[in-house]
């Protein structure tokens, strides 16, 4: 996120705003803005003295105001950080909830803090962690906030989005990745952004400055089966190669922890579509089909292989097949069948 960076980059620069509110369902932005806060505003001598962490569900929004009021004691900044802030009932408030006056008492603190955000204390940098959800942008305090905070509401990345999001990462701590390396990882972890930058940050340790990323590192460290994986089914699928495509599901329907049904058929979806894309391009070249289909140009001659083995009639059934198998998954019409042999009756039907 680009705001995301310029805050990052503003913190560096020790440049501190008197409030942040960090919310959304994506906790991976709210986490490295709030860490980064954590250990480097202050000093380490500084922090004894100058940092509190509360946490949501164990305080309200009168003890923070009590807090964000205070003096440093020797230094520029003191730290409030209140870490699981959605928990905090002030905080939850729905706008039609401003009108209450049956609870006077919080709705005087509800005031009380309005009234912060609009002149608060130079000397105090206010962290809120609101994970996985955002305030009522109507409320008084949603409203207020807005206008005098540092405020974000990241959302969850698309999962077209994430192997640009694993390359862009890579890259920003020195490394480069390999176009498939970055595909398995994004299928592999899905799009939980805080376990893939754990995950990598892994391979970063026993790797040179300016190595790539290969897919064998990977499959050697990140525990990606290095022939039973997303990629290579799609590649099996692409091609036709009905042994190798069984192969792969018969190892993910003994293997169902580790390739839910239900993350194969986001996956076969996704695929297809993009193979059904490919047929109505007006220009099929290299370039402009990998922008016409959000991905890198390293996987356009699969899809191309993919399209003139399937096409357009043969799509709309893989489609029907797909929804029919999804709702399967999740019991409709199903009978008995368990999720490794619905995989494999989808893949006959698939591929014959």
């Amino acid at each position: 996120m680009k705001e995301v960076d310029q805050i990052l980059l503003d913190l560096k620069r020790k440049i501190f705003k008197p409030v942040y509110f960090l919310s959304g369902e994506e906790a991976y932005y709210i986490d490295v803005i709030s860490d980064y806060i954590e250990k480097n505003a202050l000093s380490e001598a500084d922090r004894e003295f100058n940092q509190n962490i509360v946490y949501g569900k164990d305080t309200d929004l009168g003890t923070i105001l009590g807090l964000a009021k205070q003096f440093p004691m020797m230094s520029d900044y003191q730290v409030v950080i209140v870490k699981e802030a959605q928990n905090i009932k002030e905080l939850n408030k729905k706008s039609a909830d401003d009108d209450d006056t049956s609870t006077a008492s919080t709705s005087s603190v509800t005031q009380a803090f309005v009234n912060y955000l609009k002149a608060p204390l130079a000397s105090t940098i206010l962290v809120f962690c609101y994970k996985y959800k955002t305030i009522d942008k109507r409320s008084s305090i949603g409203k207020t906030l807005q206008k005098n905070s540092v405020y974000i509401e990241s959302n969850k990345l698309y999962d077209n989005k994430l192997p640009e999001w694993i390359a862009n990462y890579v890259k920003a701590n020195g490394y480069s990745i390999n176009p498939k390396a970055s595909f398995m990882i994004s299928e592999f972890l899905g799009n939980d952004l805080s376990k893939i930058a754990n995950e990598i940050e892994k391979l970063f340790i026993n790797l040179k400055e300016g190595t790539e990323i290969s897919a064998e590192l990977v499959q050697d460290n990140i525990g990606i089966s290095k022939d039973f994986n997303v990629f290579e089914l799609q590649n099996a699928l692409g091609n036709k190669d009905i042994l190798k495509a069984n192969q792969i599901v018969n190892y993910f329907g003994a293997n169902e922890k580790e390739r839910p049904m239900v993350m194969l058929m986001s996956s076969l979806f996704s695929y297809y579509t993009k193979i059904l894309k490919i047929h109505f391009l007006p220009d099929k070249s290299k370039f402009a089909a990998a922008s016409a289909l959000g991905v890198n140009p390293y996987f356009v001659d699969g899809y191309m292989r993919a399209a003139y083995n399937y096409p357009v009639p043969k799509l709309k059934h893989i489609f029907g097949y797909l929804k029919e198998y999804d709702l399967k998954s999740k019991g409709v019409n199903n009978g008995s069948l368990g999720s490794g042999e619905l995989m494999r009756e989808l893949m006959y039907k698939i591929l014959h």
